[in-house]
């Protein structure tokens, strides 16, 4: 993991977050904080919808077992950067059935990544992590011309994600911040960090 572990983000300004809005599945507007204002909430910003790097790290999240997040008393929300119209298709393809503790969620004009500080500029611009970015992408486009429609909705190319822990209210025990298209925190330590312990479906 090369990204930025920083101290926990100020309560105002996941206050200023919290009050921005997002979109579920449907195209309902949510306000951010609800999703956190009554308990701990490891909430994962994608980069975005057609990203396969992020695919295979939610599906990762997907894998933890429902019962060990409700005895942590934790849930998971995943924000992308594109349409909402994509949410239901990228849940499909990321966990299969329904995930009772996992939640997603579109923010298209980006507020709540911005309002975060999560950045747009990657500092690792060598040529094979561009080329092997570039099949990523290609791959993950093929994928979803099933439905054209969602073709130029995924979301922003140059967009970085990260990953929170807050809640209950505007309290934020830890943040991680992506330097570049592949660098998520380990799904293990971040389940850790959030006070779950590690359980996987077993076999």
């Amino acid at each position: 993991m090369s990204g930025r572990d920083v101290m926990p983000v100020s309560e105002a300004q996941i206050a200023v977050a919290a009050g921005l809005s997002l979109f579920d599945a449907r195209g309902n507007r949510i306000r951010f904080g609800a999703l956190f204002e009554l308990e701990k909430t490891v909430v994962v910003f994608i980069r975005h919808f057609f990203c396969v790097s992020c695919q295979k790290y939610v599906s990762n999240l997907t894998a933890v077992r429902p019962d060990a997040l409700e005895r942590a008393g934790t849930k998971i929300v995943i924000v992308g950067c594109g349409d909402w119209l994509l949410v239901k298709n990228y849940c499909r393809l990321t966990c299969g059935k329904p995930h009772p503790l996992i939640s997603y969620y579109a923010d298209p004009n980006r507020n709540i990544y911005r309002a975060l500080g999560i950045s747009t500029q990657s500092t690792h611009n060598n040529k094979r992590r561009g080329r092997c970015i570039l099949m990523n992408t290609v791959r993950s486009v093929m994928s979803f011309l099933r439905n054209p429609l969602h073709i130029g909705r995924q979301g922003s190319s140059s967009q970085l994600g990260g990953a929170f822990i807050v809640g209950p209210n505007n309290k934020c025990s830890f943040a991680h911040y992506m330097q570049h298209a592949e660098d998520h925190i380990n799904v293990p330590e971040l389940i850790r960090k959030a006070g779950v312990r590690i359980a996987y479906p077993q076999a």
